[in-house]
Formats: structure tokens, sequence, C-alpha cells
């Protein structure tokens, strides 16, 4: 029986569904709000090869090395996919990463909430030791972000990939480990609260 079987995640800002070919229409839609494929330092699909691209992680997951996830918010929205991924089953870790939200949800509870669920998931049903955070050196909004999880930081892995346009990516790592896991639940749910108000 696989470590990571496709699973629905739910919470009061977001719903996360395992990927699918129905989700495709509402994902074009979802990453033409705010173009987000023109972000130099991060690789989010064009609309036109979003076909493709769930072909490749729907493919991942056949290969049991990802776990991806369409993001729909609290209206029933489709706003983004995230992911499990660098699956290491032997050693019980996972990586949430290839991540991207609808320009009008972000900055909102949604991405708190997709955090707390698939961290949840992680620690209190997978069992994991550690769960990782990368991004590239130059991506401040999503080192920003991942800090306010709670993340601490690993490292930076210098030229660790060279971009689609040439560019040598300088990929910085962070993790939570299990130890760590109830007090960022904590700080993640006081976030929401707040977020709430």
């Amino acid at each position: 029986m696989p470590w990571l079987e496709p699973v629905t995640l739910r919470g009061e800002h977001a719903r996360l569904e395992p990927l699918s070919h129905d989700h495709r229409d509402g994902l074009v839609e979802a990453v033409k709000d705010g173009e987000l494929w023109k972000l130099w330092y991060t690789f989010i699909p064009k609309s036109e090869d979003m076909t493709k691209e769930i072909d490749r992680r729907l493919g991942l997951q056949k290969a049991g090395s990802m776990l991806p996830f369409t993001v729909f918010d609290a209206a029933g929205q489709i706003s983004g996919m995230t992911t499990y991924m660098n699956v290491d089953t032997p050693n019980r870790r996972v990586e949430i990463g290839s991540t991207w939200y609808a320009k009008r949800v972000q900055r909102s509870a949604l991405n708190t909430q997709c955090k707390l669920l698939l961290l949840a998931h992680a620690f209190e049903q997978l069992d994991c030791i550690a769960v990782e955070f990368r991004t590239h050196f130059f991506n401040h909004q999503s080192r920003r972000g991942i800090e306010r999880l709670g993340a601490k930081l690993d490292g930076i892995l210098r030229n660790h990939q060279i971009a689609p346009n040439g560019t040598l990516r300088d990929t910085v790592v962070y993790s939570i480990i299990a130890g760590e896991w109830p007090t960022v639940k904590a700080h993640l749910n006081y976030q929401l609260n707040e977020k709430a108000r």
C-alpha cells in the first residue's frame, strides 16, 4: 500500500482536492489572475500549458514522488495548486511545494489554511519526521511566507538549478521537524483566528 494516498483536506478557508483534469478550466482562470507565469524566479504554468502541467503532476503521482492538489477557496472557486513533492517514503519526509495561488487570494487566510491542512496531515496522519519547503533566493514573498509559518532555515543550495531563462537558481531550504509541530500548529491556528476577525 502506498504511503501517500489521494485525500481531500478541508478547512474553513480552503479545501484541497486531489488534482484532476476536471479542474483544468478553473486552474486556467486562476493562473490568469495576476499572469503568474511572468514571475521569472518561479515556475508557474501558462494557461495554454495547464493540461501538460496536470499531466506532469499526475505522472509524478503515479511514480510515487508527488501528491498534487487543486486548491479551492472558501466559496468553492478553484484558486491554485499545491503538492507534497520529493517524497521520501523510507525516511517519512515530504516537501510542500509547487504551490501557486490566484492573485485574488494571495495574502489571505487561504495560504495559512492550506499549510495548516498539509502540515497536520503530514505530521498527524503520515507520521512525518520533517516537512521541507524550498524556494528561489529571489522569491522574497515566498520566503517571508515560509518564515511566517515557523519553518527554520536549513541553508542555501547555491547554483542548485538552471532556470528555463538560463539563470542559476540558489535554492533556499527550510523545514519544520516533528518536535516543532505542536508549536507551529498553535501559531498557525492563532494566525487564522486573527485573520478571521
